[in-house]
């Protein structure tokens, strides 16, 4: 991969980025209601909606305002909060390592759970253990996050059998025993149905790589089924699965919010609802913006990866 398709993927989540700020500023403008009201409320005076509107620059170009909130939003300064009154950078921060806490341990137990159960079941094909494997991953696959959420908590967190909290966060700083045992939960719903859909994806392409004549060659060479498996089969099969776990991101960017919101999990999830729910523009626009952030990079470090993992591929 040559530094000319860096710096042009680079330039793509700029692009990105930029047509994403631009469609949600978009957006927050033409909603219904005025910032000024929503601050001062409903029964604020004519002087004091216009003084706000002034010192807000609500009274400025609509092209005007988006040149000034890109400008804020490099420089560091995303605005206040208009129900909170606290800086909005400081709340993105807070909650993006929450929610960064929480799909790191989902895709880490993935990753350790996920990849062995397609490669047994793709070397036990036709077998009860690659038919039980199937049908976890189907399940898992068709069963949304809230469903798979409720499930956890009717067996794990009811009052009779309470082994874990129902919901809340604990500060690692606090309780670092705490704030696994709250994590446990939130993070084996993603975990469950990621486990399910990457398995499976796992389990097609091995099947394939096994049945081809490179694999076939190197076994009648003498070496082990372990060797094959590892130096071999494993490593051309895992470029699909991770263009696959780059696409699950972005599902893990949607499910996470219904997550976090069903676990009372303060992440960026609960704080977009939060934001939704009281019209709080500028929290919206930072949060959405940082999702689509995330987004865009984790697309470009899979197609780094991939281009490691297989080295038929050549970027022009």
């Amino acid at each position: 991969m040559n530094a000319g398709y860096l710096a042009r993927r680079l330039l793509s989540v700029l692009v990105v980025l930029w047509i994403v700020s631009a469609t949600v500023f978009g957006i927050t403008q033409i909603l219904p209601g005025n910032a000024a009201v929503m601050i001062l409320g409903e029964y604020a005076t004519p002087d004091q909606l216009k003084a706000l509107e002034l010192q807000l620059g609500l009274d400025r170009p609509w092209w005007a305002q988006y040149l000034s909130w890109i400008q804020g939003i490099l420089s560091g300064d995303w605005g206040i909060s208009m129900r909170l009154s606290v800086p909005v950078s400081a709340l993105i921060a807070e909650a993006f390592w929450r929610s960064l806490a929480l799909a790191a341990a989902a895709l880490v137990a993935v990753t350790l759970i996920a990849i062995p159960m397609g490669v047994v079941a793709a070397m036990k094909r036709g077998t009860w253990g690659d038919l039980v494997i199937s049908l976890f991953a189907y399940l898992g696959t068709c069963v949304p996050e809230f469903v798979t959420a409720t499930i956890l908590l009717v067996f794990l967190a009811a009052p009779e059998r309470q082994f874990f909290p129902a919901g809340g966060y604990t500060p690692p700083g606090e309780s670092l025993p705490g704030f696994l045992y709250h994590m446990v939960l939130p993070a084996l719903t993603l975990c469950l149905i990621l486990t399910a859909h990457i398995a499976r994806q796992v389990r097609s392409e091995m099947s394939d790589v096994l049945a081809s004549d490179y694999i076939r060659a190197a076994r009648l060479k003498g070496l082990s089924e372990f060797t094959v498996i590892r130096r071999h089969a494993l490593r051309n099969a895992m470029a699909p699965a991770v263009a696959v776990i780059s696409l699950d991101i972005g599902y893990l960017l949607g499910g996470i919010i219904v997550v976090e919101e069903v676990f009372a999990w303060p992440g960026l999830g609960r704080l977009m609802i939060y934001a939704l729910q009281n019209r709080d523009l500028p929290v919206i626009q930072a949060t959405t913006l940082v999702l689509a952030g995330v987004y865009a990079l984790s697309n470009l470090i899979s197609d780094i990866v991939i281009a490691a993992l297989d080295p038929r591929v050549r970027y022009a």
